[in-house]
């Protein structure tokens, strides 16, 4: 199984490599450090599995993971992120996303999930699969957030936080014009009329901890 990995954090990288290495039938051939490189990865690489992180320069792994959906589609992703699973898993899946883990998770969960998706399948963990039931079987009501784009629910999460759009801006490589519109979109969307609305919203559905 050849994999590649996509983290901007080098000791992220490395700490990574050195563990898949030594599991048998896994090998890692390649690395990226952006969202670009990732999608440059797919393309000149023969990988099975692809590790992918959000939050990285250039290009996010969210856009990255549209594009190499649509330029490498047997490709598996598996997204390893910082952020908890009631944040993106869903729509991140729901966007072609192989399967969903949060760092903390054990490392041999990682390489089950490899196994998996080498073969073909997903990945969804006891958590994962319990927010695609929630959602798929007894929708909350109210949930407007879940008809969110994986990138829109990225900016409004942000915003939600206090981030200005120009920090927001800066910390997902978007011109201030393309937050401004996804912002005007949000507030279509979630029903709000400002930024406090976004966060009381936020809160209220557990989507910030």
């Amino acid at each position: 199984m050849r994999v590649g990995i996509a983290d901007d954090h080098p000791i992220t990288r490395t700490a990574l490599r050195c563990y898949l290495d030594e599991q048998d039938g896994i090998r890692v051939i390649a690395e990226a450090a952006s969202g670009r490189e990732a999608i440059d990865l797919v393309r000149t690489q023969a990988v099975d599995v692809l590790l992918l992180d959000l939050d990285m320069p250039g290009q996010s792994g969210i856009d990255a993971l549209t594009m190499i959906k649509a330029k490498a589609e047997h490709v598996g992703v598996i997204v390893l992120s910082g952020y908890p699973e009631h944040q993106y898993a869903v729509p991140l899946i729901r966007n072609g996303a192989s399967g969903y883990l949060n760092k903390a998770c054990e490392p041999t969960e990682i390489i089950d999930a490899i196994r998996r998706v080498a073969q073909g399948g997903r990945y969804i963990t006891p958590v994962v699969a319990e927010l695609l039931a929630t959602q798929v079987i007894t929708p909350t009501p109210g949930g407007l957030h879940e008809q969110l784009s994986a990138r829109e629910l990225q900016v409004f999460l942000k915003l939600a936080q206090g981030c200005t759009a120009g920090e927001v801006a800066a910390e997902l490589s978007l011109s201030a014009k393309t937050v401004s519109t996804y912002r005007a979109r949000l507030m279509r969307k979630l029903d709000a009329r400002s930024n406090s609305d976004l966060t009381y919203y936020a809160l209220k559905h557990r989507l910030l901890d």
